[in-house]
């Protein structure tokens, strides 16, 4: 598996969750936790892209 996809994939997965949360009444955490999976998936892909 290349180096990369793990946080990548995992990120996504956050991120959905934290959308899916933002129409409940902890929007501020729902805003946290997509922003750690919006992470996720921009460091993810900086280390798809280096170890191509």
């Amino acid at each position: 598996m290349r180096e990369g996809m793990i946080p990548t994939v995992l990120g996504t997965v956050v991120s959905a969750s934290g959308a899916a949360l933002l129409g409940s009444k902890y929007k501020l955490a729902a805003y946290g936790v997509l922003g750690f999976g919006l992470a996720h998936i921009i460091l993810g892909s900086i280390d798809l892209v280096e170890h191509r």
